[in-house]
This record gives structure tokens, C-alpha cells and sequence, in this order.
């Protein structure tokens, strides 16, 4: 049983497809399931239940998972400890998209001191990052606070949370819109067409109007576009054809002006917190959560 063995298994496991599994390592279908082969003779037993080109875990492949997850990390944790910046870091994030676009640079910031590194953000919604990193798929998640209280099916005791600070959401204008001043009352905001997604930008569960935190229920609002695609909103709303209920660090964007509402009674504010296993972290690691930590927002 060698590392390259157990590395084709663990993606061979992830993936409905020796050809799938393939595509990730690199490889050629044949290599990865000579790779499978080898690794289950030096076992003396099958680890998957093969139906065509299927490949489903049995017992001693789910029972093998977990601990070749284990080896593997900290396999990748010694070669990074003992190589310093030199090691090759493979840095996975993941967590909705608009949360890595909030840390996508400070993320990129922190990596810095491993020029041979790389850092690859992967855009999902919470259950699924935290899915995600329960299996290794990514290195740490990046969720909102309601999420970690929950502390679902996926939550480990190995697990470490850092708090990343908050996200406040505004309604935020174009620079082209009539409406775009710093001061407006409900009366006259509610006389525009909102943009607004469906589905909840972090948690991904459909909400309807809820989805953006905007409190229709006390100020119904005339939705007029909607969209699960963030980029698409924001660009309705830079257009000048919607108003929309953004977060705080949206306003970066010079074409976008923050409308205070003089007679709003509620203020959407999120907690965010970068999860991470502090058993299988690497020092790299360690290093990235305390700069995120350190960072001012």
C-alpha cells in the first residue's frame, strides 16, 4: 500500500467513474484502476462494488476512506512542515460565492509566502462546503454563524472555527439611478423596481423575497428581477434598472452608491467564520486562519 495508491482510491471514492477519477488525477482510466488493483491485492480483499463502469464503496472501501484521508493529510502536512515556503500547497476553499469574493484576496494575500503554492476557491453553498470538507475535499470552509450553531450531520469535533467578523447588507444603488443618494426615505425607495435572488446567497435554500434579508414584511418591496447569478445582479443594479439588498464590501465598487433608509427599522448582519481541522491542519494552514483572523474588514 503506497501515498499514490491511496490518492487515486480517495478520488476514485469521490467520483461516480473510473473515467471521472481519471480526469481529476491526471491519469488515464487504465492507470487508475491498475492503481485500485494493486492497492486492493495488497489489502487481499475488494474495496468497491463494480456494476459497468460504476464504481460504490462496500464496507471495507468506506472503512479504508476515513483512515487513507487521515494518512494523506498528514502525509501533506509533514512534506509542507519540513519544506517551508517551498512546499507545493494545494490550498481548496470553499463556500458560497459571495463570502470568497469578500475574502478572495486577503486568501491570496496569505499564500503569499508560498510562492509554489496555488489556492483554488470553489464556489458552494454551506451544507455542501462542510460536506465538502468532512470528506477532504477542500482544506477549510467559509460559512455564515447560523450555520456553525446548527452544527449538522457534517460537524466534527476536529473541527476549529475563526471568526472572520460580520457582513452588514445595504441597500445599495447604481450610480445611474434615479434613487442614487445617500439619504432616502421607504416611501420613496419602495417606488423602485428591486433585483433580488431566489435562493439564499449563502445557504442556498429557497426563500423567495426572504433570500436577501430585506424584511418585506414590514416594507414590501416590487421585485422585479430575479436571479440566483451574482454577477448578473449586479450588474442589473449598476445599470441603474433595480436597487438591491447588498452586502457591505459590494460597495467597493466605485459604481455602486449605499442608500441609508431614514425610517428602516432592521439591519441584516451576518457572522462569518472560516472552518477548518485543526488535527490535519498543516502549518500552512494554521498560517492562513490566523492572517484571516488578524485582518481588518
Amino acid at each position: 500500500m503506497n501515498l499514490s495508491d491511496l490518492r487515486v482510491f480517495v478520488s476514485a471514492a469521490r467520483r461516480p467513474s473510473l473515467g471521472a477519477a481519471a480526469l481529476e488525477m491526471h491519469l488515464t482510466p487504465s492507470a487508475v484502476s491498475k492503481a485500485l488493483k494493486r492497492l486492493e491485492d495488497s489489502l487481499g480483499k475488494p474495496l468497491f462494488d463494480r456494476s459497468g463502469k460504476q464504481l460504490v464503496l462496500n464496507d471495507s472501501g468506506q472503512l479504508l476512506l476515513s483512515r487513507a484521508q487521515t494518512l494523506l493529510a498528514l502525509a501533506d502536512q509533514a512534506r509542507a512542515d519540513l519544506m517551508g515556503e517551498q512546499a507545493t500547497v494545494d490550498s481548496r476553499i470553499g463556500g458560497p460565492a459571495i463570502l470568497l469574493w469578500r475574502h478572495g484576496q486577503m486568501l491570496s494575500q496569505a499564500l503569499q509566502a508560498y510562492p509554489e503554492g496555488s489556492l483554488r476557491m470553489q464556489a458552494m453553498f454551506e451544507d455542501e462546503a462542510l460536506a465538502a470538507l468532512a470528506r477532504g475535499d477542500i482544506n477549510a470552509a467559509i460559512v455564515t454563524g447560523d450555520v456553525i450553531e446548527g452544527r449538522g450531520e457534517h460537524w466534527s469535533d476536529e473541527w476549529q472555527v475563526t471568526p472572520l467578523g460580520s457582513v452588514t447588507l445595504h441597500l445599495v444603488a447604481g450610480r445611474r439611478h434615479p434613487l442614487a443618494v445617500d439619504e432616502a426615505t421607504s416611501a420613496q425607495v419602495l417606488e423602485h423596481d428591486f433585483a433580488c435572488p431566489s435562493r439564499s446567497l449563502f445557504c442556498g435554500v429557497q426563500r423567495g423575497a426572504r433570500s436577501d434579508g430585506w424584511r418585506d414584511d414590514q416594507l414590501p418591496r416590487k421585485i422585479r428581477y430575479w436571479t440566483d447569478d451574482l454577477q448578473l445582479l449586479l450588474t442589473l443594479v449598476k445599470s441603474g434598472q433595480a436597487l438591491a439588498y447588498l452586502p457591505d464590501f459590494a460597495l467597493a465598487d466605485p459604481e455602486l452608491r449605499r442608500i441609508h433608509v431614514t425610517d428602516c427599522a432592521f439591519e441584516c448582519v451576518e457572522q462569518v467564520a472560516l472552518v477548518w481541522n485543526h488535527v490535519k491542519a498543516g502549518a500552512w494552514q494554521r498560517e492562513l486562519a490566523a492572517a484571516l483572523a488578524g485582518y481588518t474588514w
